[in-house]
């Protein structure tokens, strides 16, 4: 296994790292090779994805994980080859192993028929009841990982358009921070 700053990752595509990045920027469309770049680029594009997706579904709208796809393509399609595929690749975060690329796409499935049937639409009537949809498909959707890069972000973008479902204001996500625990 290859091992970069984030992640551990077989020699797929996915894993490849932009020439001249030193191993800091994946492989992209772009030819961006400093990290700043890229997360300027992937932010900017994350504002444009969320204003087009919040006009894309309505209040009664079920997802599946064909617009989860859909969801991670038009926010990273114009950056990343590999936007909107499941990853192909085995990542974790520290020792912490997402579940392997050959499971996402039972594991997806069994997402979209379980906690996305569940909670979509989320048009619940008490706040506690959307609460729940919310934290629950954003963590069900965080631990499976299906993304090579993206997931956290993605999976807010799903939580902003269920809030918007619910009737309430665009979720604000910019005090969250990552934390990183040091080994002793």
């Amino acid at each position: 296994m290859k091992k970069s700053g984030r992640y551990d990752t077989s020699d797929l595509i996915e894993a490849q790292f932009e020439p001249g990045s030193r191993g800091r920027v994946l492989k992209n469309k772009l030819g961006i090779k400093l990290k700043r770049e890229m997360d300027e680029a992937e932010s900017v594009a994350l504002a444009v994805a969320i204003d087009k997706l919040l006009r894309m579904y309505n209040a009664n709208y079920y997802f599946t994980v064909e617009d989860i796809k859909t969801m991670h393509k038009i926010w990273l399609g114009e950056i990343y080859e590999w936007a909107g595929e499941y990853r192909q690749v085995n990542v974790s975060k520290g020792d912490f192993p997402f579940a392997a690329a050959k499971h996402i796409p039972q594991l997806m499935y069994e997402f979209e028929k379980e906690t996305l049937y569940k909670y979509t639409p989320c048009n619940f009537k008490s706040l506690e009841r959307v609460i729940q949809a919310l934290a629950e498909v954003h963590v069900e959707l965080v631990l499976i990982h299906p993304f090579r890069e993206g997931n956290g972000r993605v999976a807010r973008i799903l939580s902003t358009i269920m809030a918007s479902q619910a009737g309430l204001p665009i979720l604000n996500f910019k005090d969250i921070t990552t934390v990183v625990s040091a080994k002793n």
